[in-house]
């Protein structure tokens, strides 16, 4: 019996101190009180009102020397040190401001080695701190606006003057650019953007340290990193970074709280992210330097998962809950929300409390294995200690330095077979599971969490196993995802995703008919519901057949653009078939139906599968393929050997089925996919989960998909990545409708199918129609557009037109119902690209410049490209008609296709020359390769002379940048052909040289890549 008078026991329980994002955002009443009008001078000092009162200090400079005088104070103070001039001067030259120090530099400075070195007057060594990443409130904040740069200085900078920075122990680290509210956001960021190119590099280039961009109107404020365009952007665009590019305004993101909710309001945002502890856990925790350079920074439902996973490791261990369901959760994050990214600073955040010895990330299959490897690697080098047997896995659990591993569910299952006693059971363990769907939910599952007894359990998932999908077969209290895993700590679902565009919407072709080629009868297919008659010889042909008639269509082979360094034209995609069975008669149709195509006309197909134990599963989930092909009946293992033949006579590879060969084939195919080199891989159940590659955009599905399966299905397709690509698209030969929209409402709400999907062909045409109309009583051909108003509503409404034509060709009604003739488009076309040269011409002037709210949708105008084979066909035809009359028409043929074409306008010139002086006595194209080699041999001696450059070099550097596809900014290859210049001259001569050499290279190279 209690004693009544003894007071009550209380346990401990361990929270963070400060949450970095908000559990629920409710704005300020005030907020919403104010009406008036606000101008962006009031919307500015608001703000640093805003930040005076969160305790920001206000820093009222406007000169660089003020701002290094600033940083001095505030390191000195941050490391409890006075410097003498001499050695504050050898610091700020050598760890602050070198030379040679641009973004990536400076951005590796703070996020991996914020520790420098200071030389003492005396000789001793002492260690300076740029930031303070263990105790986050040592660092201080202030705010500073209108910092001003002059322009004429550092070799070419232009006079501008920044709205409010934020300095972290006096460097600028996060920049807000703001416009008045009803100003569109972009005419923001598209100012960055000109600071960036014109002066963010000026004077010591302080403001190249800027990690975190912020733009705002007022009603609508995003943020992104440093490397949006220097990084994420220069891979798709395959040109010099400071080069702006139509899609890099996609790479922003909200800010919201820890149910999704965007906060949009500056006031807001500036509460929240903008709160102390905020952003400096945002600049010390959740920013990611992988190795590609890229400055990644966390999504606020990345952050919020992380976090929850640390307090439940907190929670649990102090309520000695270690060893049990409560000890963990899952975190519900769609397909394509970047669960990787935060299921790494998850462990790696893990890796780092006092009480954890090691951190297991745990993937189901060795595809994922070896995806979810490659992952780690890009975050952080050697954080991940991958292993290829039990004896490695062993020997890395006995390491007490290897603190993250990865490994399989396998691997891990077999170890404990092997090893009834151990003493890692003892340690505490996190153990972390990349795709927590059922293939965990079962024996293996169960003897791993009997063994190990102090363990965490944590799950990442973006399609749970709720009761409506779970299968009945199995353990009966391990069926779904929270019965294995334990709470749901976060739910970020595919309609979040979908709202703040961090993936793309699907639209969705059910082929009931297949439409007529000349070859095919039309024949309804989706009614037929047995297997026998799905396999039928004539239903594979008229299918494999719509896939050819409709696969450019479908793929935007006609678009091209920059992906990994290369102009790629188009998409690729995945068939799914329902058995191994119908994946053989597939490929086998693709081969009979290509044959008497010549080799560059033919469809690159490829052809994956091995066993499954299940092949279709009653909860949606798709089967397990292993690596192990001595499942397969031995016709099936024979036809696949002949496929992988197939494929390294085409790619000049040796894979086969055995054990090794085969793991090597998977690799070489998922890399090849990525790179866009095959066009279509037939499957049946393999790379439909856990595979991600940005050029793909179509699924062709014969295949019964739900739940689960659907939407991971699905997902292959929706990846982000350039304003062509403006959704998954998916052609399903068997009625699939009535399983979308129930996986819809499964995984997302019963509103899904509204967001999730795109509208039908009928509302986008209308919205065409409409805007074409406007665009002709408006803007007649002919007609000159005069003044800056007109342009701009004339761009505006181009633009509109452009994007809405992007959706609507891959609409099989859309062809031949175009409205303007494919001359008028050209002319059109031509119209736009004057103003972009206009606008441009004018930005880089000495005057403000006028296009910040301009958006110009080049990239969606270079995806239908004129290229140089056209042209050259033009001028045959204009040789054999010269004197006859019909000349003059093509030559206008020939001007007007080269008007309307981004890439060749800017050699508009040549191309001229070359029509004025070709002869009918030889071949044109023999012709052109000469006159074009002339040509650019005689321009790059100019560019040697004029800038006194190292000629062999130049010349070396100029073929490496051709054969590459880009011209490097960075490296020591510029520097061997530069003449010397003193790098500690004033105003920093060798840079200013360097920039202006890079900008001549690259205008040079943008002019003759492609030509020959």
């Amino acid at each position: 019996m209690t004693d009544a008078a003894s007071p009550p026991r209380y346990e401990p329980i361990a929270l963070s101190g400060e949450s970095t994002v908000v559990a629920e955002f409710l704005p300020d009443p005030q907020d919403a009180a104010a009406t008036g009008w606000q101008s962006e001078a009031e919307l500015e000092r608001a703000l640093i009102r805003q930040l005076q009162a969160q305790a920001y200090e206000y820093l009222p400079i406007t000169s660089e020397a003020d701002l290094i005088a600033n940083l001095r104070r505030q390191l000195e103070r941050l490391n409890k040190v006075t410097l003498s001039d001499a050695e504050w001067g050898r610091f700020f030259a050598t760890s602050i401001a070198g030379a040679n120090d641009g973004i990536l530099e400076k951005t590796a400075r703070i996020q991996e080695d914020h520790v420098q070195v200071l030389k003492r007057d005396d000789g001793t060594a002492k260690n300076i701190a740029l930031i303070d990443k263990a105790n986050i409130h040592n660092n201080t904040l202030q705010v500073v606006n209108q910092y001003e740069v002059p322009g004429g200085e550092g070799g070419g900078a232009r006079a501008n003057r920044y709205d409010v920075t934020i300095l972290v122990n006096g460097l600028p680290m996060v920049h807000v650019e703001l416009k008045r509210r009803g100003v569109d956001i972009r005419e923001a960021f598209n100012q960055i953007n000109r600071y960036s190119r014109d002066s963010f590099w000026a004077g010591s280039g302080l403001f190249d340290y800027v990690q975190l961009f912020v733009i705002s109107n007022g009603t609508l404020t995003k943020y992104y990193s440093n490397t949006v365009r220097d990084g994420h952007l220069a891979e798709s665009r395959g040109k010099r970074s400071r080069q702006k590019t139509s899609n890099s305004f996609a790479f922003t993101s909200w800010w919201a709280d820890a149910a999704n909710r965007p906060i949009t309001d500056l006031a807001g945002f500036a509460r929240t992210f903008l709160a102390k502890h905020s952003i400096l856990n945002i600049l010390t925790r959740y920013c990611v330097f992988d190795v590609d350079r890229k400055l990644l920074v966390m999504r606020p439902y990345q952050i919020v998962a992380a976090e929850r996973i640390l307090q439940r490791i907190g929670t649990a261990t102090n309520h000695r809950q270690l060893g049990t369901i409560a000890a963990g959760g899952y975190i519900w994050h769609t397909t394509g929300s970047g669960k990787t990214l935060t299921s790494f600073k998850a462990a790696q955040l893990a890796r780092g409390l006092p009480t954890i010895d090691k951190v297991l990330f745990v993937v189901d299959r060795k595809d994922l294995d070896y995806q979810t490897m490659r992952e780690y690697e890009r975050f952080e080098k050697g954080a991940a200690n991958s292993n290829t047997s039990t004896a490695v896995l062993q020997r890395q659990l006995e390491d007490p330095n290897a603190r993250i591993i990865i490994t399989t569910i396998q691997k891990l299952a077999r170890f404990v077979v092997k090893n009834r006693k151990h003493p890692v059971y003892d340690q505490h363990v996190v153990v972390i599971f990349d795709e927590c769907h059922r293939s965990q939910f079962g024996d293996m599952h169960s003897e791993i969490t009997r063994v190990f007894r102090r363990y965490h359990l944590f799950g990442f998932t973006g399609t749970p196993i709720f009761a409506e999908n779970s299968a009945s077969g199995g353990n009966p209290l391990r069926r779904t995802t929270e019965q294995a895993f334990g709470d749901k700590l976060h739910t970020y679902t595919i309609v979040d995703a979908i709202n703040d565009r961090n993936v793309l919407p699907f639209r969705i072709d059910y082929i009931n008919t297949i439409k007529a080629g000349t070859a095919i009868r039309d024949k309804q297919v989706s009614a037929i519901d047995t297997e026998r008659a799905l396999l039928a010889p004539e239903r594979i042909a008229q299918i494999v057949g719509y896939i050819r008639e409709h696969f450019d269509q479908k793929t935007r082979r006609a678009n091209t653009y920059r992906h990994d360094g290369k102009r790629l034209a188009g998409f690729n995609s995945l068939f799914a078939t329902a058995s191994i069975e119908a994946a053989k008669r597939y490929y086998l149709e693709f081969a009979a139906q290509q044959a008497a195509l010549p080799a560059a006309q033919r469809l690159k197909v490829g052809l994956i599968y091995s066993f499954a134990a299940n092949e279709d599963d009653e909860g949606g989930i798709l089967g397990e393929e292993e690596f192990e092909t001595e499942g397969l009946d031995q016709s099936s293992r024979d036809f696949l050997d002949a496929a992988i033949k197939d494929y390294n006579a085409h790619f000049g590879t040796s894979f086969d089925t055995s054990a090794e060969k085969f793991q090597n084939y998977y690799k070489d195919l998922s890399q090849r996919l990525k790179k866009r080199e095959l066009d279509l891989v037939i499957v049946v159940n393999m790379f439909l989960t856990g595979f991600d590659a940005t050029t793909l955009n179509t699924l062709w599905a014969d295949k019964n998909l739900k739940a689960h399966g659907l939407i991971q299905a699905y997902s292959r397709t929706n990846r982000i990545l350039n304003s062509v690509k403006t959704y998954g698209n998916i052609v399903s030969f068997r009625n699939l409708e009535q399983e979308t929209n129930d996986a819809l409402a499964l995984f997302g709400n019963k509103d899904a199918k509204g967001i999730v999907l795109l509208k039908p062909y009928g509302e986008y045409y209308q919205e065409y129609q409409k805007r074409v109309d406007e665009l002709l009583a408006g803007f007649p051909l002919g007609s000159a557009i005069i003044g800056e108003t007109a342009q701009k509503a004339f761009i505006k409404l181009f633009g509109s037109i452009l994007r809405l034509k992007n959706i609507l060709v891959a609409f099989d009604d859309f062809a031949g119902n175009e409205i303007l003739s494919e001359r008028d488009f050209q002319d059109y076309q031509s119209l736009y690209l004057n103003l972009h040269a206009e606008f441009r011409a004018a930005s880089g002037s000495d005057k403000e410049a006028i296009n910040d709210d301009v958006v110009f949708e080049i990239e969606l105008i270079k995806q239908v490209e004129i290229n140089v084979d056209y042209i050259l066909l033009l001028v045959e035809r204009y040789l054999k008609k010269k004197g006859t009359g019909e000349d003059k028409e093509i030559r206008a043929t020939i001007d007007r296709a080269v008007n309307s074409s981004p890439s060749l306008r800017n050699k508009k010139d040549l191309i001229e020359q070359f029509v004025d002086t070709v002869s009918t006595k030889a071949r044109v194209d023999a012709q052109w390769q000469a006159f074009v080699a002339a040509k650019r041999a005689e321009e790059l001696e100019r560019i040697i002379t004029e800038e006194n450059l190292n000629a062999e070099a130049t010349r070396a550097f100029i073929d490496s940048a051709f054969r590459d596809g880009s011209v490097p900014a960075a490296g020591t290859a510029i520097t061997r052909i530069l003449p010397p210049v003193s790098r500690f001259s004033k105003h920093n001569g060798h840079a200013a040289k360097k920039r202006t050499v890079l900008d001549r290279l690259a205008a040079f190279f943008e002019r003759y890549f492609g030509l020959a």
